[in-house]
């Protein structure tokens, strides 16, 4: 419910705070005391258009905080959550707004930054204002399906998440039929890819493996190179020392032939180490240009398919399933598709269910509203649940049908859109009927009514005033009158005036005496003089009500 409502500079009302109560609330006062000015503020805090000519002149800038105190089931936090908004376990929720001169505006939920759009969201969900000229909830038929849904007991969850199920499973299929047609497209190209993957049959961490090895076989070369030189110089020292050998032997220096044949001996042995280093290493089983072929094999195939040579043997296994997939894909498909038809007729029994729901609930809400139309004023007036069925095209999560609340004036009129067909007054009191046979539907937990008496009196008033104090005992309802008959039923009473003479303000004080309330409502019977007369009148009303 709205508790309290603070209007800082707009128009006429310079600093203005209003603690407001549960139950049956009324406003009244003259005419052009500021009575809509109080309903354009609260609008400006349920997120409605703002106008820079709501600024009060003079001033910067207005400012409107609305403070309410709402159930922690309420749908507001489910929104907040979908937008991030944390508000911790607290249930007093407060809306500002702020419009400067400029037209700019600005808005807060419990003090968090949020957008126009979403305050206006959240607005909804708070408050329904029924007036003459401006209306939310009821006279929006977007909100008609799932005010009705709510008044017959659809299961609307069960209905959306079978939608969900159904547009999940054409998914799937329409997914999987993609992949489908796209690997046929490829399958000669996956089948050659495929058969040279198996034919070089690439392993994970093989191209690390062989560049390693690469560089240690680009060691050996080296090195059996320079035992290559180095046997080739042992070699010919070898031959040269055979030659001295052979000369000092002619030459009969015995005791230097000793030293040389040592020297000799030894020579041959490093001749025969250099040859047994270098056949150890010839006989190694990798061979250098093998290794270079198989490394400029894998890479370039990884280049070829833009991934890592390590990915090789996964995108091997992924081709594969590919052209698995294109022999079977027919069986896989009819197995998609049969889910989709499974799927397609949960949801349909499922908004069968709640179109059987809806017309019955139709039928009982239109022949309700029929009561309660003739003490109003309207007894020539039919009211009309429209429950019709939709093309498949236009199926929702919301099911198979549309509904649209409906009125005719006149006898023998077809019935069409309330907000087309009634006169301001009318819309009002065609809604005040709607709410009191759906008291227990919408999560708005306070309703305002502008001056739903317009053009009525006596006992239509006293209906009026009847039916508003009926609806109060399920949500807090707050009503701009100036039907004493009205006001009198009301169990709260503020009067609204106008105060001061250069400077002219608007006030709102509540009459929470007796005497105040009784001069009030004998104002509202006799006009500006009130009489003893206007007074006794008030009296009757008053103790009529008790």
């Amino acid at each position: 419910m709205l508790v309290s409502l603070s209007i800082n500079n707009v128009v006429l009302i310079d600093r203005l705070n209003v603690e407001f109560q549960r139950g049956f609330c009324a406003l009244t006062g003259e005419t052009g005391a500021g009575k809509s000015i109080l309903l354009d503020a609260l609008g400006l805090a349920l997120g409605a258009r703002s106008e820079s000519g709501l600024v009060r002149k003079g001033v910067e800038a207005a400012q409107v905080t609305a403070e309410f105190d709402v159930d922690s089931s309420h749908p507001l936090f489910k929104i907040l959550r979908n937008a991030n908004i944390e508000v911790e376990g607290n249930t007093a929720i407060v809306l500002r707004r702020s419009v400067g001169a400029d037209g700019r505006s600005r808005a807060f939920v419990n003090d968090q930054p949020v957008s126009i759009g979403l305050l206006k969201q959240i607005g909804e969900t708070f408050v329904e204002i029924h007036g003459q000229f401006d209306s939310h909830g009821l006279l929006d038929p977007k909100t008609h399906r799932a005010l009705l849904d709510e008044y017959a007991g659809v299961d609307a969850d069960a209905l959306e998440k079978s939608w969900a199920a159904w547009k999940e499973a054409e998914r799937a299929f329409a997914e999987a039929q993609g992949r489908a047609w796209k690997a046929k497209a490829e399958e000669d190209y996956l089948r050659a890819a495929v058969d040279t993957l198996d034919e070089l049959n690439p392993e994970e961490g093989e191209e690390e493996k062989l560049a390693g090895l690469r560089e240690r076989l680009m060691k050996r070369e080296q090195i059996l190179e320079n035992l290559g030189v180095a046997g080739d110089g042992v070699e010919v020292a070898e031959d040269t020392l055979n030659a001295v050998f052979r000369a000092l032997e002619k030459a009969g220096a015995d005791d230097a032939l000793a030293g040389l044949d040592r020297a000799l001996a030894e020579l041959k042995e490093v001749a025969a180490r250099i040859g047994g280093l270098s056949a150890d290493l010839e006989e190694s089983e990798f061979d250098l240009p093998r290794i270079d072929d198989r490394l400029f094999e894998i890479r370039g195939l990884a280049r070829r398919h833009n991934v890592t040579p390590d990915e090789l043997p996964r995108l091997r296994g992924d081709m594969a399933e590919q052209l698995s997939s294109i022999g079977r894909q027919e069986e896989v498909l009819d197995g998609l598709k049969a889910k989709v038809g499974a799927a397609r007729a949960g949801f349909v029994k499922e908004a069968e269910k709640a179109g059987a729901a809806r017309r019955r609930a139709a039928e009982k809400l239109d022949k309700l509203v029929a009561k309660e139309l003739p003490p109003l004023k309207l007894d020539k007036a039919r009211f009309a649940t429209g429950v019709t069925e939709l093309p498949e095209s236009e199926w929702g999560p919301g099911g198979a049908d549309a509904a649209r609340f409906l009125v005719a004036t006149n006898p023998g009129s077809e019935p069409g859109p309330l907000n087309k067909i009634a006169s301001g007054g009318e819309m009002a009191r065609f809604m005040l009927a709607l709410k009191v046979v759906m008291a227990e539907t919408g999560s708005a937990g306070t309703l305002v009514f502008d001056e739903v008496d317009a053009g009525i009196g006596g006992a239509t008033a006293s209906a009026v005033g009847e039916r508003l104090a009926r609806l109060a005992q399920k949500r807090q309802i707050l009503v701009v009158t100036h039907s004493p008959q009205v006001a009198a039923r009301a169990s709260h009473h503020w009067i609204v005036l106008k105060d001061g003479k250069k400077d002219v303000t608007t006030k709102v004080m509540p009459l929470s005496e007796a005497v105040a309330r009784q001069e009030e409502i004998a104002r509202m019977i006799s006009g500006a003089e009130v009489t003893k007369e206007a007074r006794a009148a008030a009296d009757r009303l008053l103790e009529a009500v008790k």
